[in-house]
């Protein structure tokens, strides 16, 4: 069923397209979001199914007219995308990379994909597809110099001068905990389904902290997680604390030793419980830390996309 708009007629559709998830808004002329939709329509099931047939199923139960124009960012313009939008070399001003956003050929709508970013330096190769929102929608100043933090599978540090992006580096935490902890000696120590890790646990914060002391050298404590289980009766729940605390410490230290700790403070932008083990770290690692939603914070971007590529009128902040 078409959702009610309540006068307010849709002006854009906006797709974060990942890997394995989706979302989707309808937005007014404003940057008002009218109707929302979630699925897991994403990538790997997009490129089965056909990623116009998932795009339109999914803007028809939110009543989107057949005429709509939609921005997308995400994997959708990745090389296994739908088509690829090509990276955006940096330094580059977080505008002019929204603004470069590729067009979808041979279609009714007019459909662009934001293209992500490219890191061409010889000893720090690095890409990024999504994030480049993200960073768009935080409400980060205009000037001076800002180092956001986006925590995930593949943690993103972007260093942003004078809101241009001058350099960034993936720290992959995410997919180091779980193939540690499925694929190594310390699955028996943390169990066949690892336990959420709550923030105030002291295993959590010791071993976060000891990360953080040591410059961010992690591999040679990693197999002390199996012997603390052995000889000090280290329960599973708190084997699962021990390894988040020293991989989240761990990538902390580094990125400060890479960026160091500037006057701001750091954005963090990130949602729910990974969030809230972020903002712990990094108020161990001494840092201030200011919190911005990822949900939000992607949904503003894929709005300042819209009105960069002249999709929607700008006018007014942010929604």
């Amino acid at each position: 069923m078409s959702p009610e708009f309540a006068g307010d007629a849709p002006a854009v559709a906006a797709l974060d397209w990942g890997t394995t998830r989706l979302r989707a808004w309808l937005i007014d002329g404003g940057g008002k979001v009218l109707a929302e939709r979630r699925g897991d329509d994403g990538l790997i099931t997009a490129r089965e199914k056909g990623f116009s047939n998932v795009l339109e199923g999914h803007l028809a139960a939110i009543g989107a007219p057949e005429t709509l124009p939609v921005i997308i960012c995400g994997m959708a313009g990745s090389r296994q995308g739908w088509i690829e939008a090509p990276y955006v070399s940096v330094p580059a001003p977080i505008g002019a990379i929204l603004g470069g956003a590729a067009r979808v050929a041979d279609r009714k709508r007019d459909i662009r994909i934001v293209p992500g970013l490219a890191q061409r330096l010889a000893d720090a190769p690095d890409v990024m597809r999504g994030e480049e929102t993200q960073l768009a929608g935080a409400g980060l100043p205009a000037r001076g110099r800002h180092l956001a933090c986006m925590p995930g599978t593949h943690s993103k540090w972007v260093l942003v001068e004078d809101g241009a992006v001058a350099g960034f580096g993936t720290w992959p935490t995410g997919e180091l905990f779980s193939v540690l902890a499925a694929h190594s000696i310390l699955k028996h120590s943390l169990g066949e389904h690892p336990a959420p890790v709550a923030a105030d646990n002291p295993f959590f914060r010791q071993w976060c902290g000891r990360a953080l002391g040591e410059g961010g050298d992690v591999t040679s404590k990693l197999f002390a997680i199996r012997a603390a289980g052995l000889l000090q009766d280290l329960k599973a729940e708190d084997a699962a604390a021990c390894l988040s605390g020293l991989l989240i410490g761990g990538e902390i230290a580094s990125a400060k030793r890479r960026y160091g700790a500037g006057d701001a403070p750091v954005v963090l932008i990130a949602s729910g419980a990974l969030a809230v083990l972020y903002q712990a770290a990094l108020g161990l690692a001494g840092l201030a830390v200011r919190t911005v939603d990822a949900d939000e914070a992607v949904r503003a971007g894929l709005i300042e996309a819209a009105r960069e590529n002249g999709m929607i009128a700008r006018t007014g902040a942010l929604a």
